[in-house]
């Protein structure tokens, strides 16, 4: 097993007085815990020994290893008493740990069927976050559909999702589901699975035939060009602005035709944040609109980490869309995730 973090402890106080059952247990916990940070670690920074471990188990892909567990944040962490430890996939994961929390993004149905057995049998592990949660927000059908529900309207702006189709087969079907939906040219394609960040802009209809189903196609809005990242751990939000597709104007439309692939639209060299903007182009969404929204969704979702790309109806000042939700997003490049991170992780364990 490979350790993220060296964490050495003191010895506790010999004098203790004597405490029920319970108590027994969580001590014997809290020693096996420390027993075994300290023969898998073998010394190094030491914290104060008031200070809980709070150990997190991490089943990540290497991408999201190299671009979540950035130095930076393993030494916060450190300092703050969490280790982050690597989960080994030759070994059951009930003989590993102890863990305080799990934090994993790994797909198939053999990793969902361990976790959700982990969780059974270790119900005081926090697991980020519940496989079949995380599975509803993969499907494109059906992630945004929370939203929908909602039906978000107070006095600081409407949230709603562009209108979409899902088609699961035979391309060819797609221009007459088109009009039958009363779909409204241009036309964003997304695949159905939402593991894929690539989409595809539609001028004609008729273009449509040349996508590969399963996929989703989206009514395109014109928004400015920029869309908003909001980034949500917890009880957290943080906003980021992201350069995005830029407006089309019916001119635009009658002239063009085709279908246009765009391999990652939204990424950290588009950040918007220092851009020189139209005001009305760049100004964030109401605080408390974003506040009720994520508040909401946690609960509908059942997710604690997770982000939603937003947008905002270009020529209103309170019209905004949900476009997409991502479990577990690249945190790296939200600012000041490591603070944000940490203190979320920390929560976690103060609130059991």
């Amino acid at each position: 097993m490979r350790m993220r973090g060296e964490i050495a402890y003191t010895k506790e106080g010999e004098n203790e007085k004597e405490v029920g059952k319970d108590a027994d247990l969580e001590e014997e916990k809290m020693v096996a815990q420390r027993r075994y940070t300290v023969a898998a670690v073998g010394g190094g920074f030491s914290p104060p020994s008031t200070m809980k471990v709070v150990v997190v188990g991490y089943a990540l892909t290497s991408k999201k290893v190299k671009s979540f567990l950035q130095p930076k944040l393993e030494g916060l962490a450190r300092n703050k008493g969490i280790l982050f430890v690597a989960i080994d996939h030759s070994k059951p994961l009930s003989d590993q740990g102890p863990f305080d929390i799990v934090l994993h993004k790994l797909s198939g149905k053999e990793w969902r069927h361990i976790l959700e057995d982990y969780r059974q049998t270790h119900p005081n592990v926090t697991v980020l976050d519940p496989p079949d949660a995380i599975q509803h927000v993969y499907n494109r059908q059906s992630m945004l559909q929370d939203v929908a529900d909602l039906n978000l309207s107070d006095s600081h702006g409407k949230v709603g999702v562009p209108k979409q189709l899902v088609i699961k087969k035979d391309p060819s079907s797609i221009p007459d589901a088109v009009n039958k939906t009363g779909l409204r040219l241009p036309i964003v394609a997304k695949p159905l699975v939402a593991k894929s960040h690539e989409l595809s802009l539609a001028y004609d209809e008729f273009s449509l035939q040349n996508l590969e189903p399963p996929l989703v196609l989206q009514e395109f809005i014109n928004h400015g060009g920029v869309l908003f990242k909001v980034y949500i751990v917890g009880e957290a939000i943080k906003v980021v602005r992201r350069f995005s597709l830029p407006d089309v104007s019916k001119r635009e439309l009658s002239k063009n035709a085709g279908v246009y692939r765009f391999p990652r639209v939204s990424c950290a060299a588009a950040s918007a944040d220092e851009a020189d903007l139209d005001p009305c182009v760049a100004e964030l969404p109401p605080r408390p609109l974003l506040e009720r929204l994520a508040r909401e969704l946690r609960q509908r979702l059942g997710l604690r980490l997770f982000n939603l790309d937003i947008i905002r109806e270009h020529g209103t000042r309170d019209h905004y869309y949900v476009i997409d939700i991502n479990y577990f997003p690249g945190y790296g490049k939200m600012p000041e995730y490591e603070h944000i991170f940490t203190d979320f992780l920390l929560s976690l364990v103060k609130s059991k």
